[in-house]
């Protein structure tokens, strides 16, 4: 603690000394900039003092202000990309000045911003062209360019960014082909903990689209940013009503079809903004969807099992969105920013798993009946003051995601079939079985599984940051300095139940339903959901628990860690003439602590002992990183911006890969007269060391004018303690057991690559936009004593986007592709698991009936496209899976 108390003071004082280098300059002059009929207002326009080479940039309600002034007469310049430059000259007196409303006229764009795809664009170019760090933006009327159902699907639009997909929906976000669970997560200023037992990665498919403002993603990062953040931080903002000059309400309402599964899917949303009087906003967001749809799904081992697998899935999202606002005058703000959303994943899913072993072959037929909701709820308060010289900005946070799975049930039924075989070298593997093996009635119920799990993973944090205006030399610059606490607590408590035997010669036959509507070749008869959830519930009490299994499964899965993470920070900004330099150092401190069990199953047939053994099992270790950064802006002119960014950053290891768990199997019997055990364990790994990284940026970025930009970069990281998933059985501490799977840390890897984008929105209502990056990864790792050399885990090496749009006063339309190639998943025995490339196409269309109504007809998927794994080449089935294509129609209702 003493450690943390002297970085603090360290900083503070760092920061106090700026006092004896400080200009006494006491005026202040505060303004916003609006369109020519005060509806709208600018964020990101760049104004500048021209004889103080001075800069600032308003923010997302449009404000701006300049503090500790010399008295005199300034020359005011703003500049917004899609709008004629301002020239204003003001006179500026002792004290506060009274408030500037700066107008920008002629901008192409003011009258139909409401509505239309430049007004999105102008304000994300905007906002990147002004900011301090490489970042990406997309805007809250960008956002409804596109068929986005969620925050992740908006987000895969931006250069660099790519998303993982759940049953074809967009779910957690990857910057420049970077493992998604190495990125930062906040909304509204909170670090978001994720709802999902395990990972740190959250699934933003739970955030509804319509509750966002602003998405924004750093690529590079500042001091006072947490360092958390290889791959980079993403912000979610929710609407405010500052950030609308006046009042305002929506209605949306839609109805989709998924043509997989022929159902429809309703949708409804609707916000408001409300400005009591000049000091007093409030703003609220709520959406509600209910999507009905499937997927068909064929996997393999890549060796001898086939699995083919049905789903039918409901999935209902419930979001909502609160801010309020008080802003008593330019000097002092505070501010309330609620978000809740809850989403639940209905899913029954039918499989057989066909077995290949010449006459002992066998086919299980199981199902899977549960119902997953998850919630992520985010409060945030603070206040924002000027006092005297001084920036004074505080926060408090409290965060809690959770997910619960209650009364989750699972059946196998199985039988011996030796008439089946299937070629596993093909996307699509085809099972050849004879007409017993569609026959339930040979299938014989084995074993019964009831889970009620849950997860919780809660966050409270503080933070302030105080700041000033100082002079180095002739140069007006700033210094910033403060600190953050974070207490984080994340548990998995799992509850299953596993029955095998009491079922009375129960047969498939018994719970036989309707047959699948399966597209990847010959199915069978379907178990009907409704018959096996009304057995068990009317027979479980009689039914024979196998106690030991049910006791290893539940307390291995089980668990509790607690992070306590301390940071303080300083850093400076200065310009020098055309040269922005921003630089810091931060430092963080991480307490862990975990605590679960070592659960060790032992079938001794030898002895006669059949027992589970439970050892607790509980981990401290603490850890501290200096992270300096540093990003460079140099403004050749008004459309030429250069920028170089140099910074060090880490991602700590995921919960459940670093948690104090172990799940063991041995097994001892007797085999043409020896003496055999086997033994086989599933283990956490509380000593993973968090990643490290270093990075190197620089980017180009040209605005010809107009609303457009061209940019070009090339990013380099150099990244130690990767984490892989291996078998260590052939390690000291794992002497004797036939495998052993645990997450470890690599050696070492590298990704570089470039990052190339344009848009650029013409005249004639013509839209384009392209991106793309191409990099490259080297890992190395050891594993059983062989060196492995292959590609960071989870990175594509190509991600690219484009859009094809058209605008008229009446007509919207959008073609968007989404591409991302093939990425390396885990080693899976001896073999590489691979992702193949992806390439989606979506369409939109918009006819505005009138200035508040607006029809829509979106398609997403055009073409079908399946997602597909692979094992080592890529006509080696692991996984093929086909979601259809979904159809949407609407409308927009706003004021």
């Amino acid at each position: 603690m003493k450690a943390k108390l002297s970085v603090l003071a360290l900083a503070c004082a760092a920061a106090l000394s700026a006092n004896a280098f400080a200009e006494q300059l006491s005026s202040t002059i505060v303004g916003k900039v609006t369109d020519s009929a005060n509806s709208r207002v600018f964020a990101g326009a760049s104004i500048e003092i021209e004889e103080l080479n001075v800069k600032t940039q308003t923010n997302l309600s449009g404000s701006f202000n300049f503090k500790q002034l010399p008295v005199g007469q300034y020359t005011l310049k703003v500049t917004y990309v899609g709008a004629k430059p301002l020239i204003k000259v003001i006179n500026v007196t002792a004290g506060d000045n009274a408030p500037l409303t700066l107008t920008l006229s002629n901008t192409g764009i003011e009258e139909v911003y409401v509505r239309a795809q430049r007004s999105g664009q102008a304000s994300a170019i905007n906002q990147k062209r002004v900011a301090d760090s490489i970042r990406s933006i997309v805007s809250a009327d960008a956002i409804g360019q596109f068929p986005d159902q969620n925050a992740a699907e908006s987000l895969q639009r931006l250069p660099g960014l790519s998303i993982e997909r759940d049953q074809g929906e967009g779910r957690f976000v990857g910057i420049r082909g970077i493992d998604p669970n190495l990125n930062n997560v906040t909304i509204n200023g909170l670090n978001v903990p994720s709802p999902e037992g395990g990972v740190r990665s959250v699934a933003l498919d739970v955030i509804p689209s319509e509750l966002i403002q602003t998405l924004a993603v750093s690529k590079s990062v500042t001091a006072d940013m947490d360092g958390d953040a290889i791959g980079g931080t993403v912000e979610v903002r929710s609407v405010s009503a500052f950030d609308r000059n006046g009042d305002s309400a929506t209605i949306s309402g839609q109805l989709s079809q998924n043509n997989l599964r022929d159902d429809n899917s309703p949708k409804l949303s609707g916000s408001f903004t409300r400005l009591f009087n000049d000091t007093l906003g409030v703003a609220a967001a709520v959406s509600w969807q209910n999507r009905e749809f499937g997927s068909d799904n064929i996997e393999s081992n890549g060796e001898d099992e086939v699995e083919q697998r049905f789903y039918d899935i409901t999935r209902e999202r419930l979001g909502s969105a609160v801010n309020i606002d008080y802003r008593p005058d330019f000097n002092h703000s505070y501010f309330l920013r609620t978000m809740y959303s809850k989403f639940s994943d209905d899913e029954f899913r039918l499989a057989n798993t066909f077995t290949f072993d010449e006459e002992d072959s066998e086919i299980v037929a199981d199902t899977k009946d549960r119902k997953e909701t998850q919630t992520i709820l985010s409060v945030a308060a603070g206040g924002e003051h000027i006092i005297d010289l001084w920036n004074v900005d505080y926060q408090f946070g409290y965060a809690k995601s959770d997910e619960n799975e209650p009364s989750a049930l699972y059946y196998d039924f199985v039988t011996e079939n030796s008439s089946i075989s299937a070629d596993l070298e093909t996307q699509i593997p085809i099972v050849n079985q004879d007409s017993s093996a569609t026959d339930l009635s040979l299938y014989e119920l084995d074993e019964v599984a009831f889970e009620d799990n849950q997860a919780e993973d809660t966050e409270v944090s503080v933070k302030f940051d105080l700041s000033r205006q100082v002079s180095f030399g002739q140069y007006i610059g700033e210094v910033k300095t403060g600190a953050k606490y974070r207490r984080r607590e994340k548990t998995a408590d799992a509850n299953i139940a596993i029955f095998d035997g009491d079922f009375d010669d129960l047969l498939g036959s018994d719970f036989q339903g309707k047959s699948p509507d399966w597209g990847l070749g010959q199915f069978g008869p379907a178990l009907s959901r409704e018959a096996l959830r009304l057995y068990f519930n009317d027979n479980r009490s009689s039914l024979s628990r196998a106690e030991l299994d049910s006791e290893l499964e539940s307390n291995g899965a089980s668990y509790v860690s607690n992070e306590d993470i301390f940071a303080a920070y300083l850093m400076t900004k200065v310009d020098i003439d055309k040269l922005r330099i921003v630089a810091g150092l931060r430092y963080e401190n991480t307490d862990f602590s975990t605590q679960g069990m070592r659960v060790e199953l032992i079938e001794d047939e030898i002895s006669d002992i059949e027992q589970v053994v439970n050892t607790d099992w509980h981990v401290d270790k603490d850890y501290s990183h200096l992270l300096p950064s540093i990003n460079l802006r140099y403004e050749f002119s008004d459309k030429l911006i250069a920028r170089a960014a140099f910074s060090e950053t880490i991602s700590r290891p995921n919960f459940e890969d670093a948690a104090a768990f172990q799940i063991i199997e041995s097994k001892t019997e007797e085999d043409d007269g020896d003496i055999v055990t086997e033994r086989e364990a599933e283990v956490g790994n509380p000593d993973l060391k968090p990643y490290e990284s270093t990075n190197l940026d620089f980017t180009v970025e040209y605005y010809p004018g107009h609303i457009g930009i061209m940019s070009a970069g090339i990013f380099y990281k150099e990244i130690d303690n990767f984490v892989v998933f291996a078998d260590v059985s052939d390690t000291p501490a794992w002497q004797g057991f036939d495998e052993v799977i645990q997450p470890i840390n690599g050696e070492s890897a590298n990704l570089k690559g470039i990052e190339l984008s344009w848009v650029k929105a013409f005249d004639n209502g013509l839209l384009l936009a392209a991106n793309g990056t191409f990099s490259d990864s080297d890992a190395v790792t050891f594993l059983n004593g062989e060196r492995y050399e292959t590609r960071l885990p989870n990175q594509s090496d190509t991600i690219m986007n484009f859009t094809l749009g058209y605008e008229t006063d009446t007509v919207n339309l959008r073609l968007t592709m989404a591409h991302k190639s093939e990425n390396f998943e885990e080693i899976d025995g001896e073999m590489l698991r691979m992702e193949d490339e992806h390439q989606q196409l979506d369409f939109t269309s918009k006819y505005y009936l009138n200035e508040q109504i607006t029809l829509y007809f979106n398609i997403v998927n055009l073409t079908n496209e399946p997602f597909y794994n692979y094992f080592d080449k890529r006509n080696r089935n692991a996984q093929y899976e086909e979601y259809g294509r979904t159809l949407e129609l609407g409308f927009r209702w706003q004021m």
